[in-house]
């Protein structure tokens, strides 16, 4: 395989670069922003299973250059009782430690990564359309990898009538230096609130970040695009003041730095490939972010993927392979994801590969064919 296009500079679309970057293929990463930083407003966290990834991208000290640890658990219940305190992750490897941080600046970070190993990413492009042909994918390459996330354009050569649908609850992100909670260090703290889901944690500066989930419909578009912080704190604080939790003072001291979005996934058995085009990351299988997941499902993709082209003995063999091995694991998140979200508790069908089974695919050094095709 000659060259890659990859449409989208987000986190899948880097880390995909990077990957296919070690696997040495040529990568191309288009994205339709004029710069590095995509929704500023919010953070995430990468548990343990992200950061695995990231190391076999050879990526961690760019990542945990950035943002803060976290090694526990701790549950508050509406009274602001503590009902758990646990460990949290891989804590006894400190590259598997859940990070916490803007998505903003994972993205800078990554890409600032893709540009120190000379790979190309061009800022201002926005893809039109995709013609795909026996030869190629047209005016691209030998192959296309839509990375441009739950809106996709590529998804729409690949799937035309699948669209994002609403998930059960929108998401509010916030951060502010002008309230403190009781200081747990390298903590996220829940709260299993009467109105809402709230969680926060403080950084080793002081600044707390926190977001909440609230059940209902979905807000209006018109809503979310005119909206200011202030709607938002008035929309928030009533449902968080029925409690004796730390979550309406944090929400209260909060500024101009608080946004919210309604939370979408993508639905199960979504096509995610039609000849030399495939989908990563969100535009394959966006989940509600209740369960945390969505960055690392994106940097699980792009190990496998890039693995996949590596070890199969052509294109499509590598596509079949990679959606063999991903699309069990990404469907049950988006399952369980929406089942928090909606409140349900119907059971995934797809089975959740264990930790050492994810290990043994991520490993750099394994081949993917092999293991799955003996002779």
């Amino acid at each position: 395989m000659a060259r890659v296009l990859v449409i989208g500079g987000g986190i899948a679309g880097t880390a995909v670069a990077l990957a296919l970057h070690r696997a040495c293929f040529e990568a191309v990463v288009h994205e339709a922003h004029p710069d590095s930083a995509e929704d500023i407003g919010a953070f995430l966290t990468l548990p343990s299973n992200g950061m695995r990834a990231l190391a076999q991208l050879g990526a961690s000290a760019a990542v945990t250059a950035i943002g803060f640890p976290l090694t526990s658990l701790r549950v508050l219940d509406d009274t602001g009782t503590e009902r758990a305190h646990a460990p949290m992750g891989e804590t006894s490897d400190p590259l598997l430690h859940y990070r916490c941080l803007r998505r903003g600046d994972l993205n800078t970070a990554l890409q600032a990564e893709a540009a120190r190993r000379g790979i190309t990413v061009r800022h201002g492009a926005r893809l039109a359309s995709v013609e795909d042909g026996p030869d190629g994918v047209t005016a691209t390459g030998d192959l296309l990898i839509g990375a441009d996330g739950l809106n996709s354009t590529v998804r729409r050569s690949v799937s035309p009538g699948t669209r994002p649908f609403y998930a059960g609850q929108y998401v509010f992100y916030g951060y502010t230096r002008a309230a403190s909670p009781p200081r747990t260090d390298a903590c996220i703290t829940m709260v299993r609130g009467s109105g809402a889901a709230f969680g926060y944690a403080v950084s080793p500066d002081g600044e707390v970040y926190w977001f909440a989930r609230v059940s209902g419909d979905p807000l209006p578009a018109e809503e979310l695009a005119q909206g200011t912080p202030a709607d938002w704190r008035a929309l928030l604080l009533p449902l968080l003041r029925k409690d004796a939790t730390p979550a309406a003072d944090l929400v209260a001291a909060t500024g101009d730095d608080l946004m919210v979005t309604n939370a979408t996934e993508i639905p199960t058995g979504t096509p995610w490939r039609s000849g030399r085009t495939v989908l990563i990351g969100d535009a394959a299988h966006a989940a509600s972010p209740a369960t945390g997941q969505g960055a690392s499902m994106a940097l699980e993709d792009a190990v496998v993927l890039a693995k996949s082209l590596r070890d199969a003995p052509d294109t499509e063999a590598a596509l079949g392979l990679y959606e063999r091995l991903r699309r069990p694991r990404v469907e049950h998140n988006i399952t369980v994801s929406g089942n928090i979200s909606r409140g349900t508790h119907t059971p995934s069908a797809a089975p959740r590969p264990s930790d050492e089974d994810l290990a043994r695919l991520l490993e750099w050094g394994g081949d993917l064919w092999a293991e799955r095709h003996p002779l």
